[in-house]
């Protein structure tokens, strides 16, 4: 059993390399739209009058909102040990490689490509519209995520050493990226003994009722990104 946080730089294609590595390990991928899927069977009940705020959160992190951000921190770091409990499945950012630092049997990947590429890569998107704003796109994407770690989680967002491997799509196709991670969880040697280890988290049976959930409704073909 093992578990992938994938951390990755906006137009690195990381959530393209981490969609190719599940599907080759047969594993889930949790997404934006899985943890959308917890909060509402789990955490958004305990928000209610929060809704529409939790909704548009993750799009600006409003750092303004401390009642907010700290019932949705919680939130998000149960889901996370829930959905890593589970095991053999890859988590896609929320800060993923933070949350489950320290377990033996979770690989944290680090996708990331040179800044004027991955500018290139996102003004070719059929959605960007003026000419130009794609830098500004990358830059202020680039911005939140390390916000978002730095100030939750105390770490820096593009540190080394808090991750086991870094790739870099300047130079590595997407399937030669996904494939190093296949084979980095397949080669994994979990230390015996006092390791922790996924099987040392905790999950209430709701939430563990969430997450099993939202994992079918995506083998179902169904929210998936």
């Amino acid at each position: 059993m093992a578990v992938v946080t994938v951390s990755r730089e906006f137009g690195s294609h990381g959530s393209l390399v981490a969609e190719r590595a599940a599907k080759a390990l047969g594993y889930p991928l949790a997404d934006k739209s899985t943890i959308e899927s917890i909060f509402k069977d789990y955490g958004l009940p305990r928000l209610d009058r929060e809704y529409q705020s939790v909704l548009g959160f993750w799009d600006r992190f409003d750092l303004q909102r401390r009642d907010l951000r700290e019932a949705l921190f919680t939130m998000l770091n149960q889901s996370l040990r829930a959905l890593a409990r589970h095991g053999d499945l890859v988590i896609v950012g929320r800060g993923g490689f933070a949350v489950l630092a320290g377990l033996a049997d979770v690989l944290h990947v680090r996708v990331q490509a040179p800044l004027a590429l991955r500018v290139r890569r996102v003004a070719e998107l059929p959605s960007m519209g003026a000419p130009g704003r794609a830098e500004d796109m990358v830059r202020a994407n680039d911005h939140l995520q390390k916000t978002f770690i730095e100030s939750v989680y105390g770490l820096a967002w593009d540190s080394a050493p808090a991750f086991d491997l870094v790739l870099d799509t300047g130079k590595l196709p997407v399937d030669a990226a996904a494939g190093l991670i296949v084979q980095a969880v397949r080669a994994m040697v979990v230390p015996e003994g006092r390791a922790h280890t996924t099987a040392d988290l905790h999950a209430d049976q709701i939430l563990a009722s969430a997450v099993e959930k939202a994992l079918s409704t995506q083998a179902e073909g169904v929210g998936t990104t």
